[in-house]
């Protein structure tokens, strides 16, 4: 399949998947299921100074075409992050994206200048769909200005690693936020985070949720997270790394005719743990059929039609 191969941020993948954060781990979950060094690169659990033990109740719940997570962020934190993390990934045969969040911008640089230290990882992500404490819990994606002054305050801590910005689709306009954060020294942008929805448990009639919102996913949020990444491009010509209700092939090629460069994949490992596979398939076949050298042929390709 090399003719899946995928240029992103100076780094060549094998396949233009990610395996989206916090539906992965560490890069160890699916080893039963198959090689994760078939992807183009894994998106690690999200990251935050402290380990969280992530909110109580249930955390999970399944929606039509989707599902809903309110997980809390559960990560061990930062030193054991370091102490056991990083040894374990550093034979990882793919690109690895260490993604950070924090409730305050001293958290996220903290994160960062630690991170960019990291022979282990490639790549990181910066979460701005945290909610900022300091701010009466808005979160940091969702203003422009918010955004750039987050991104600009970590941009000064990473000299060595590529940087890419992680959208809210909660911001009323996303694509003013992708331009201010572009302005604010992003190398690359990720969209979309989960839409914020909910569920009723009608037998304890009462929210199902123990957080009573959470990050809904799947299938039912492609449509717009393909209007907003087709907003994004737009506005800008950085690398993106789209997703949101990506399930096979089909899908695929949309978000990246859209202008994708790279995919992100979660929820649909859930329902089937070897849908990457069938999914490179399928990009290949659409390949051949169409007589294309690369994936890349076809990148954006929607915007000039």
């Amino acid at each position: 399949m090399s003719r899946l191969k995928t240029n992103f941020l100076n780094h060549s993948l094998k396949n233009p998947l990610v395996a989206a954060s916090g539906t992965f781990g560490f890069g160890e979950n699916y080893n039963q299921f198959f090689d994760p060094s078939i992807l183009g690169g894994i998106s690690l659990k999200g990251l935050t100074p402290e380990a969280r033990f992530g909110n109580e109740g249930t955390r999970l719940a399944e929606t039509p075409s989707g599902m809903l997570n309110s997980i809390g962020l559960q990560n061990p934190g930062l030193e054991y992050f370091e102490s056991h993390i990083l040894p374990s990934i550093k034979n990882l045969d793919t690109i690895r994206i260490a993604n950070i969040n924090g409730k305050t911008i001293e958290d996220y640089e903290l994160l960062a200048s630690r991170a960019d230290s990291w022979d282990e990882i490639d790549m990181i992500e910066l979460n701005i769909s945290c909610p900022n404490v300091k701010e009466g819990g808005m979160a940091f994606g969702t203003l422009p200005e918010m955004a750039k002054t987050v991104t600009q305050k970590v941009r000064a801590l990473i000299k060595h690693k590529a940087l890419i910005v992680k959208l809210s689709p909660n911001a009323m306009d996303i694509a003013a936020v992708a331009v201010a954060v572009e302005e604010a020294g992003a190398d690359a942008l990720s969209l979309i985070n989960t839409l914020l929805g909910m569920a009723i448990d009608i037998k304890q009639k009462k929210p199902l949720l123990g957080n009573v919102f959470g990050g809904l996913s799947g299938p039912a949020v492609k449509p717009i997270a393909l209007r907003m990444l087709w907003q994004v491009r737009q506005r800008t010509s950085l690398p993106i790394l789209a997703g949101g209700g990506i399930s096979n092939a089909t899908d695929a090629l949309e978000f990246l005719m859209a202008g994708a460069n790279t995919l992100s994949l979660g929820t649909a490992f859930f329902g089937d743990p070897l849908v990457a596979q069938k999914i490179l398939e399928g990009l290949e076949t659409y390949l051949q059929e169409e007589n294309l050298s690369s994936l890349e042929d076809i990148v954006g390709i929607a915007h000039q039609n």
